[in-house]
């Protein structure tokens, strides 16, 4: 490969999404030593205003970036990966999930008012169903409203008075203002964080994900290995398995999150019901002995070319998962998905 010619990072052109792939941008810059420039991709997600659910929720944003990467018009892609499907894309490889950011939500209001203390008839903006459950959980007295648009004109909503309140990701926050913002995206507003043990969040929530092709130069795979952090790859794989385990869609509200601490690994998920009282939950922590090691090896295989995917460290996330899905199913969970899953009209 050329040491001047520029390796091409295809991304979406919303301020996050340029924001979160000019970090990965650098990074690549690091590792390789090559220019990378950032080539702005338009998703039907970005262009139709419909809510995400009836456009086919997950991978709306995604499609028309793995098509430009599948037809050579770029050479690595930044996605974030809850908004990733489950199935892998025929002919590409997540091959670098850098260390995950706050995984957590966060509330933002104007007078710093909790969540749950927020008035009867108060109106929460957001437009995932898992949220949608949970704030009707924290505070059945709120309205909540369908929400899409960027991060600045949501909370523009909120500034305005249009809305009380409006559910975002920390990790998007906090990326957009490393970005270079000049004044705190939230700046005049209350932060609100909701901790993970009452409210998971969603699969891979905070994980950037660096596909490539699986034909892409060995050269090119090796830099973007670099990025990879092996405990992010393992936690998220778990959540990831779980979700594609009970066959939940984007009519499901699943919040699923894993936390891993030496060898001790935090499972917390919850499958939300019309009826919160069906709601069906998991909080379990096991420990795995010889983590250390399977990190190790990962790191060892990756280096060598091996497929990430086939890794021990992969393969112990997967049974993990999978046993996290049968739990949730064998509780009810089933149930809940085949309704949600149904169209309503």
């Amino acid at each position: 490969m050329s040491t001047t010619t520029p390796l091409r990072l295809g991304t979406r052109r919303s301020r996050l999404a340029m924001a979160q792939s000019g970090m990965i941008a650098r990074a690549l810059e690091r590792v390789s030593g090559r220019p990378v420039e950032l080539v702005q991709i338009t998703s039907e997600g970005d262009t139709n205003r419909a809510s995400l659910a009836s456009l086919g929720g997950t991978g709306v944003f995604a499609t028309r970036l793995r098509e430009a990467l599948a037809a050579g018009e770029c050479d690595v892609l930044v996605h974030s990966l809850k908004d990733l499907p489950v199935a892998p894309a025929p002919g590409l490889v997540i091959q670098a999930l850098p260390a995950r950011a706050d995984a957590r939500d966060v509330v933002i209001t104007r007078d710093g008012t909790p969540l749950d203390a927020l008035p009867s008839g108060a109106r929460v903006g957001t437009g995932s169903p898992r949220r949608i459950a949970q704030v009707a959980r924290a505070n059945p007295r709120v309205a909540t409203h369908d929400l899409r648009g960027n991060i600045d004109s949501r909370m523009g909503r909120v500034r305005d008075g249009d809305l009380d309140a409006v559910i975002l990701a920390a990790a998007g926050l906090g990326r957009v203002d490393a970005g270079g913002a000049s004044v705190p995206t939230a700046d005049g507003l209350h932060i609100e964080p909701r901790g993970l043990a009452r409210w998971p969040t969603a699969a891979g929530q905070a994980a950037l994900a660096v596909e490539i092709r699986q034909d892409a130069d060995p050269q090119l795979r090796a830099w973007v290995s670099e990025l990879d952090d092996p405990v992010t790859r393992f936690a998220v794989t778990v959540e990831r398995e779980a979700l594609g385990g009970i066959e939940a869609g984007c009519h499901a509200p699943v919040g699923v999150h894993v936390a891993v601490t030496g060898e001790d690994v935090r499972i917390r998920a919850s499958v939300y019901a019309a009826d919160p009282a069906s709601d069906v939950s998991v909080d379990n922590g096991l420990r795995i002995p010889g983590f250390a090691g399977l990190i190790e090896e990962y790191i060892r295989g990756r280096g060598s070319g091996a497929a990430v995917d086939s890794a021990a460290l992969s393969g112990r996330a997967r049974e993990i998962g999978s046993d996290l899905a049968r739990r949730l199913l064998d509780n009810g969970a089933a149930d809940i998905v085949t309704r949600e899953a149904s169209p309503t009209s």
